[in-house]
């Protein structure tokens, strides 16, 4: 082979794999091992989804997630953990060049919160939304999802809209200075939650609209849409503008994509095709168990990612 010739292709070869999409993995590989092709979505996968493959270990996990492609994390339940363990994890994840996305700030499956008018309850509201912001800014991350909260058993629900309002307008003034979001999703009723205030796309959209404020914006969770009302994508559509993070999960079971009933496929290609480039959170389980199950959800995930 002539000199020119060998340089010309040596060069072609190094830019063809050091450009994106592919990632060299963060540990050491073969001289024969090729690199990991990323995912067009910013899927968001919660600690335990693939610790049957990666380990147990939290910091494991993340590891990994980087070697299969995956570009951030979220927690849900991450302010229970301590915070050295939470600097631990917002380190490495900076150290990886991922992103974290949402974790709970305010939570309750029994309290009215948000549509009640109890001062003491709406008291710890703004204390954990305050708190949250601490958080927030450990882990690297503009995203606060809050929790609205049972409905008032006796209140019309005219009453309760417009408590919500009031409070999701107060939270507003502490993220706004940090230019934070928060998030507020709906729950469905039929089978997860019975009893939530907040359950349908359109009472979010209304209560974003009517705070019209730009930290106070929707989580769209495919799962709990699908099962509440359906009509996936002319709803999501509808409140387009007041979305500012996404979850998944397939019905029936919450389990991964390809499992259940919901075309994945053309749900994500619409929102890639919308423009969407932001979060979308794992937050389900596997219908298989063990290592192979953890594997099998990632191969559900790499035949539905988005051109």
């Amino acid at each position: 082979m002539k000199r020119r010739r060998f340089l010309l292709d040596s060069c072609l070869t190094g830019a063809a794999l050091l450009s994106p999409p592919f990632l060299w993995s963060t540990s050491a590989r073969g001289a024969n091992e090729l690199p990991v092709k990323g995912f067009n979505m910013k899927f968001s996968p919660e600690f335990g989804i693939f610790a049957a493959a990666a380990g147990a270990d939290p910091l494991d996990q993340i590891r990994w997630g980087k070697d299969q492609g995956f570009r951030a994390w979220e927690n849900t339940l991450l302010k229970d953990r301590p915070v050295p363990e939470q600097e631990k994890i917002s380190r490495l994840l900076q150290q990886l060049d991922m992103e974290f996305g949402q974790f709970v700030g305010t939570l309750t499956f029994s309290q009215v919160t948000f549509a009640g008018n109890d001062k003491a309850l709406r008291q710890k509201v703004l204390e954990d939304a305050r708190a949250s912001v601490a958080i927030a800014r450990r882990m690297n991350t503009k995203i606060v999802h809050n929790v609205l909260g049972v409905a008032h058993p006796k209140l019309p629900m005219d009453f309760q809209m417009a408590n919500a309002i009031d409070l999701l307008r107060r939270i507003a003034d502490i993220y706004e200075p940090y230019d934070m979001v928060m998030v507020m999703e709906p729950m469905n009723h039929k089978i997860d939650h019975p009893g939530m205030f907040l359950h349908t796309v359109g009472q979010a959209y209304a209560m974003a609209k009517a705070v019209n404020r730009p930290s106070i914006k929707i989580l769209f969770d495919i799962y709990h849409v699908q099962i509440q009302e359906g009509n996936l994508l002319p709803t999501l559509d509808q409140a387009w503008g007041e979305i500012a993070y996404l979850q998944m999960g397939d019905t029936p079971g919450r389990n991964e994509p390809t499992s259940g009933e919901i075309n994945f496929v053309n749900v994500l290609q619409h929102i890639h095709d919308k423009g969407y480039r932001g979060f979308v959170g794992l937050e389900h389980g596997n219908s298989r168990k063990g290592k192979e199950g953890a594997l099998a959800t990632l191969r559900a995930y790499r035949s539905v990612d988005p051109r």
